[in-house]
């Protein structure tokens, strides 16, 4: 391994490397710490966590209070906001439904991406533009950061809170299943990387996950908007495709481009030239291997959404369930226009001037 090492200490920034780096090296360190892991078992787990882990009861209790706590938080908010706001814009009582959900996940998210784009580009951290260096000087149980500790602290409730909101608070989609799976890795990866000190790497999978979701949930409710109270809002309307656009894109840039090639690469083949012993090596790295499957499960729903976009230029959200009723009341509508509605070529129809027909239903037109 140790000709792999090269002049990658403190000081000197490793290029980024390629996918192909990726696969060829961190297969082989790989192969070479399970060669080497020749003790590895059931025991030695429990010697390496008992003797690394470091968590306390205090840690524990402020985990769960803040959980319940973002659960109160939301609640309180969709009672005395996103559901007034709702009524006030009108809402498709489907588009009601969900939009509490999406402007609690936008305000959620913009401030956890807001926190940990200070962390990484106002601070003193270089671990996005060096991410080997996030395990330089690691030790068994160093301290955290405080500024480090409330980002783990937010994040872990968070998804806390997560797990019983996409049972019991959001509306079930296909991805639904995958998303309860999604957030119990999560927080496996948030709980036990702040227990191992492996906090560095842990806000650098933070920053490059947390953007997509701001834009994913500002392009649903800008779907919602654009077909309230009768009319059609060709503002939302826009907004709702330029924010599919950049979702799209920073999704394959940050999960698919970045995610592997700083932090998979980072934490399989630096963390080994850095720490020779680092314990729980493969266990943190099949998670994050997990994660990026699940990133790649969600990109091929993106590519069904583009693809649908292209065609019926139309911005839905694919995991929804389809509605029959919907369907059927669509479908009478649009036998009802007959031959006084004329196609616009796009999934529309065009009725009388300053109408506008979208799922066959006309709606006011407005700016």
């Amino acid at each position: 391994m140790d000709s792999l090492a090269g002049d990658t200490g403190p000081g000197a920034v490793e290029p980024m490397p390629g996918y192909l780096d990726l696969i060829t090296k961190a297969s082989t360190v790989i192969m070479g710490a399970w060669r080497d892991c020749a003790t590895c078992g059931l025991e030695l787990s429990k010697r390496t966590l008992l003797d690394n882990a470091y968590i306390t009861m205090t840690e524990i209790a402020l985990f769960f209070f803040c959980a319940y706590l973002w659960t109160q938080i939301r609640w309180r908010l969709t009672e005395s906001l996103f559901k007034p706001l709702a009524r006030w814009w009108r809402l498709m009582p489907k588009d009601a439904a969900k939009m509490p959900e999406s402007a609690w996940k936008l305000v959620f998210y913009t401030m956890s991406w807001s926190y940990s784009t200070y962390l990484l580009f106002f601070t003193s951290y270089s671990f996005f533009h060096d991410p080997p260096s996030v395990f330089y000087n690691w030790k068994s149980g160093m301290s955290v950061p405080t500024d480090i500790a409330i980002a783990y602290l937010i994040q872990g409730s968070f998804y806390g809170h997560s797990i019983y909101a996409t049972i019991y608070m959001d509306a079930w989609r296909k991805d639904s299943a995958v998303m309860v799976v999604h957030h119990i890795i999560t927080l496996a990866l948030i709980c036990f990387s702040f227990a191992f000190r492996y906090h560095n790497v842990g806000i650098l999978v933070l920053f490059l996950h947390d953007i997509n979701d701001i834009q994913l949930e500002f392009t649903k409710l800008n779907v919602y908007l654009k077909s309230r109270g009768g009319g059609y809002y060709l503002l939302n309307d826009v907004l709702s495709n330029m924010g599919s656009v950049s979702f799209s894109i920073t999704w394959f840039w940050f999960r698919l481009y970045w995610f592997p090639l700083k932090v998979l690469y980072a934490t399989c083949v630096s963390s080994i030239r850095s720490v020779p012993t680092i314990p729980f090596y493969f266990f943190f790295n099949a998670l994050l291997f997990s994660l990026l499957l699940m990133n790649i499960y969600w990109f091929l729903f993106i590519v069904i959404f583009v693809v649908k976009v292209l065609k019926v230029k139309e911005v839905n959200d694919v995991r929804e369930y389809e509605e029959e009723e919907d369907n059927k009341a669509a479908a009478g509508l649009l036998g009802q226009s007959g031959a006084a509605n004329k196609d616009d070529g796009a999934g529309h129809h065009v009725a009388a001037q300053g109408k506008h027909v979208q799922n066959g239903i006309t709606k006011d037109k407005h700016l």
